[in-house]
């Protein structure tokens, strides 16, 4: 019996062993064209992606695979049966990883429909560290074996992650009254390893309203934060969710409760 986390764990482990020595040198910022998601794809980006979909075929699942590069795959063969849907982010801040700046990750989930709220497994590794992140429904969010919880500040000296790479001047507004409020803004650069460093507590808040982020970006930490005790809202304030298409775009704000994110709605125009 193939148990889904365990090999979303191994394909992690795969990338990070053969991407290792890639990061920050020509060979691995190489471009190649522009993926489906529309940005350029490195050298990094596609070996990790080939990594993931190796691992995954070889291990008896089937699914439709979604990546930032490949676009959608279809179950393999000519008769292959769709056992649901594999969302991958092979190297989730290619920036950083061009740059040689260590934080940078790979990013996978497992759904059993096409939609976010669908995700049921997921696994996060930390391509610099090793670390790695993984979460099933139903059964809490864990690092490295232990189990992780988001942080219930009740302090006024706030830690918030939010990333405005890029954003435009509508987004910028919107987010500069949180900005002015917290104590501490904090951007990385990979969303998913920051929603990680949320889920374990060492962010109390994480918000990116620039209507940019992909499925494939989200959805390994979507479940990685929910099972940790954390909440998801879009941009209007609803509960997060989307379908998984590779040109989906959304925001969202991430928060441990429903007191923090009362704390934060008023400086997000979330009243």
């Amino acid at each position: 019996m193939v148990i889904v986390v365990d090999v979303l764990k191994e394909a992690c482990q795969q990338v990070l062993a053969q991407t290792r020595g890639l990061a920050g040198t020509a060979k691995g910022k190489r471009k190649f064209g522009r993926g489906a998601g529309g940005d350029l794809s490195t050298k990094i980006d596609l070996v990790a992606e080939q990594a993931v979909i190796e691992t995954v075929r070889s291990s008896g699942m089937n699914p439709t695979i979604i990546g930032e590069e490949c676009g959608m795959l279809r179950p393999a063969g000519r008769e292959g049966k769709q056992t649901g849907y594999l969302i991958m982010d092979g190297v989730d801040g290619t920036t950083n990883a061009g740059r040689g700046i260590p934080f940078f990750c790979c990013s996978l989930a497992y759904a059993t429909d096409f939609k976010l709220s669908s995700v049921i497994d997921s696994a996060i590794i930390d391509l610099v560290s090793g670390d790695l992140y993984y979460a099933s429904k139903g059964h809490g969010a864990f690092l490295n074996g232990k189990r992780i919880s988001v942080k219930h500040n009740v302090g006024r000296d706030l830690v918030v992650g939010m990333n405005i790479s890029a954003a435009g001047q509508e987004a910028i507004r919107r987010v500069m009254p949180l900005m002015l409020k917290a104590g501490h803004i904090r951007n990385f650069g990979a969303n998913a390893l920051e929603l990680c460093l949320f889920a374990r507590g060492l962010m109390d808040a994480y918000v990116d309203f620039r209507g940019k982020i992909r499925a494939t970006d989200m959805a390994g930490a979507y479940l990685i934060v929910k099972e940790a005790g954390g909440l998801l809202y879009s941009a209007d304030g609803s509960e997060l969710d989307s379908d998984l298409g590779v040109q989906t775009r959304m925001s969202f704000l991430a928060v441990p409760d429903e007191k923090m994110f009362r704390r934060l709605a008023p400086n997000l125009g979330l009243n």
